[in-house]
């Protein structure tokens, strides 16, 4: 799936009343925004672009195969004035692997893929106004989970090819306070259909709203998206995360349906920093466990994306278990083993290191 377009197809665009909706919207927020903007004191400094990102470099033993998987994810940002923000993310990741029989150098192509590449508007503090190619608002693990320094175990869902991956128009999100002890966080989009190189994307409409609790500190909320073309299918997905405050555990749960299957993934991840015996390693460690399903559904597979990531074509489960040690702030190194469990059963292991990094692209300036 993917995000934004070429301008001269932006004006041959044709459309729905959908899109005419979100305008809508974003120009009565935006209006209750102007009088906000007047109240914001001025920075102190002036913000400069950054180059941010994660580097990992892993082994994946897949049912005996072995494959060397260097992958980096670079991230700009380029804020223009206090309102306007330009980002973008990159994708490089190839899987080197042995010819067939076990024999010769490891070889491969590198997958070059552009995630997002957007700009924003700050209308006020409940209104981000994006257009261009952003990654789609369904569920939670595509935007906030899928970098490699975030993830808890690298291997993705099985489910996560459902309504996920980029989108190409226009994007409406933001958040605001139900009550003293209630936020809601929403995201609305609509997306052209493109097979520009590096900005494929389908004709979509969706969106995800959600609800956070913040004395449990707990998030509900649910996804939903309609395909306008072809066989017009719709998908739908529900979250739920949960911090408690007393455990350093992060808890998480997805599920999603779709026109090719249905599936969830429940992943709990646990700290070890409260273990008083050997603090000084034990507190940069963390286990993962994760449990997950696909049930296939009635809809073809499809076959022909460009992307890495498939739905299965049977129903098929997979327990993982995997450990984080945190070396030193923006470097970790991750292992993980789990059981692919169908028609054909075999180990899914994988190894390595990821990194982060961030670089000022200039000198702070005072205003």
């Amino acid at each position: 799936m993917a995000k934004v377009c070429s301008a001269n197809v932006f004006v041959r665009l044709a459309w729905p009343r959908q899109i005419l909706l979100l305008w809508i919207a974003a120009t009565f927020l935006t209006a209750g925004g102007l009088a906000h903007s007047q109240e914001v004191q001025e920075l102190s400094e002036r913000p400069v672009p950054i180059l941010t990102g994660s580097a990992g470099y892993f082994t994946n033993v897949t049912a005996g195969e072995n494959a060397l998987a260097p992958v980096v994810m670079p991230v700009i940002l380029v804020p223009i004035g206090e309102r306007w923000l330009v980002e973008s993310r990159g994708n490089f990741s190839a899987e080197f692997e042995r010819p067939k029989g076990g024999g010769g150098p490891y070889g491969g192509q590198v997958e070059k893929n552009l995630d997002y590449l957007q700009l924003d508007f700050i209308a006020n503090p409940h209104l981000t106004v994006t257009a261009g190619r952003f990654l789609t608002p369904f569920g939670i693990y595509n935007e906030r989970l899928y970098p490699i320094w975030i993830r808890d175990l690298q291997v993705t869902p099985l489910i996560f090819p459902i309504a996920t991956g980029s989108s190409d128009g226009v994007m409406l999100r933001g958040g605001f306070p139900v009550s003293s002890s209630v936020n809601l966080n929403y995201a609305t989009y609509f997306s052209t259909a493109s097979t520009l190189t590096a900005f494929e994307s389908d004709r979509t409409v969706g969106g995800r709203v959600g609800f956070f609790f913040l004395r449990p500190r707990i998030e509900i909320g649910t996804s939903w998206q309609k395909l306008l073309q072809d066989e017009r299918t719709q998908s739908e997905g529900f979250h739920f995360a949960w911090q408690p405050s007393p455990v350093p555990l992060n808890l998480r749960f997805e599920y999603a349906r779709g026109h090719s299957g249905s599936g969830y993934w429940v992943e709990g991840a646990y700290r070890f920093s409260q273990v008083q015996v050997w603090n000084s390693v034990m507190r940069r460690t963390e286990f993962v466990g994760r449990m997950q399903q696909f049930f296939a559904g009635e809809g073809d597979v499809p076959t022909n994306s460009d992307s890495e990531y498939h739905l299965p074509h049977s129903n098929v489960q997979q327990p993982d278990f995997g450990l984080n040690y945190y070396i030193k702030d923006g470097l970790k190194a991750s292992a993980s083993y789990g059981r692919w469990l169908g028609k054909r059963n075999y180990n899914v292991w994988s190894f390595g290191i990821a990194y982060r990094f961030a670089v000022p692209l200039g000198k702070l300036e005072s205003q």
